[in-house]
């Protein structure tokens, strides 16, 4: 992935100098260890806080813990897609393992993503070639786009694409190189065999432990994640500039942490090879030329929510229309 800020007609919006770009591209084992210490560190707490309440009292006292788990667990994600880019640790080795872990928990094979993600920063915004278009949902009733929003059908659709992986040793989805297609077939099976030993442990020893503090956690965090990732794309241009096709949200900074500083998207977007911990010192540089603000996320969500209808009821326009124009000709 390469650092580009190139808008349609080719001019590059505000470039870092190459000193700039090189200071802030420093990648940094400690920090990342302490990110990743940290948010795993909030998984470990909250889950045992769930396994004493539940055993206590019962699961229903333990829901609330759950939902905090949901959030905490679902945004792994975030540590997926850092150590993705390979800039979470300075250590390609640290990058990998962290990464293999993450993925691993949230039900989204590591090798695949990265491929998958690569496509998503190439073609950023492109209906015929981001992967992220292609895959998503696109809403054509007001109860799709709330289930789409809970992120189920999203979750879903990976792991039913994961086990296709695994039982027909088949991969066809265009992002995935020839070459690359028997990596993502046996990493699927991996995948695929530890959950299916993890589930035979559970049984045998009758233990309900990782569903109540992995497994449903998991299920209720895609609703926090799912309008997350909405407002990084949902409703902007769809240029080349990053600058445009890209939305930055100014958030709490509980939010920012958690979220491994992703709500500075426009300028990962600009400059990917800068890691997490440097986008705040990027921000204060680039912010004047970010096109697409969010000012949270409660009212961001609202906005990709708005935009989502009236996409939804444009298309629903041109069809009545065309429909009009056949009968009138008929």
């Amino acid at each position: 992935m390469t650092d580009a800020t190139v808008s349609e007609t080719g001019n590059r919006l505000k470039p870092l100098t190459p000193a700039m770009l090189r200071e802030l591209s420093v990648r940094s084992d400690l920090r990342g260890a302490m990110q990743t210490l940290g948010h795993y560190g909030a998984i470990v707490l909250v889950g045992a806080l769930i396994s004493m309440v539940s055993s206590r009292w019962g699961v229903l006292w333990a829901l609330p813990l759950m939902a905090v788990q949901g959030y905490v667990v679902a945004f792994l994600f975030m540590a997926v897609h850092e150590t993705a880019h390979k800039t979470a640790f300075r250590s390609r080795g640290l990058n990998l393992a962290v990464g293999h872990v993450s993925a691993f928990i949230i039900g989204l094979p590591y090798e695949y993503y990265c491929l998958f993600h690569w496509d998503h920063h190439r073609y950023t915004q492109d209906p015929d070639k981001d992967p992220e278009l292609i895959v998503g949902v696109k809403p054509t009733s007001g109860t799709q786009l709330a289930i789409a929003y809970s992120g189920l059908l999203q979750v879903a659709g990976r792991l039913r694409l994961m086990l296709g992986h695994a039982i027909t040793g088949s991969v066809t989805v265009p992002w995935i190189p020839e070459g690359k297609r028997a990596v993502i077939v046996t990493e699927a099976r991996a995948y695929v065999a530890l959950y299916a030993l993890l589930l035979a442990l559970s049984l045998w020893f009758t233990s309900a432990l990782l569903l109540w503090v992995w497994i449903v956690p998991l299920i209720i965090g895609q609703f926090f994640l799912r309008p997350y990732l909405y407002a990084e794309h949902t409703g902007c241009e769809r240029t080349r500039s990053a600058f445009e096709n890209t939305r930055t949200t100014y958030t709490a900074a509980f939010v920012k942490w958690f979220a491994w500083n992703m709500p500075y998207h426009v300028e990962h977007h600009a400059y990917p090879s800068i890691p997490f911990h440097a986008l705040p010192k990027l921000n204060a540089i680039v912010d004047g030329e970010i096109v697409h603000r969010g000012h949270g996320y409660i009212t961001t969500t609202r906005e990709t929510w708005a935009w989502f209808r009236r996409q939804r009821q444009a298309a629903s326009s041109t069809q009545n229309s065309g429909r009009d124009a056949t009968g009138a000709l008929s």
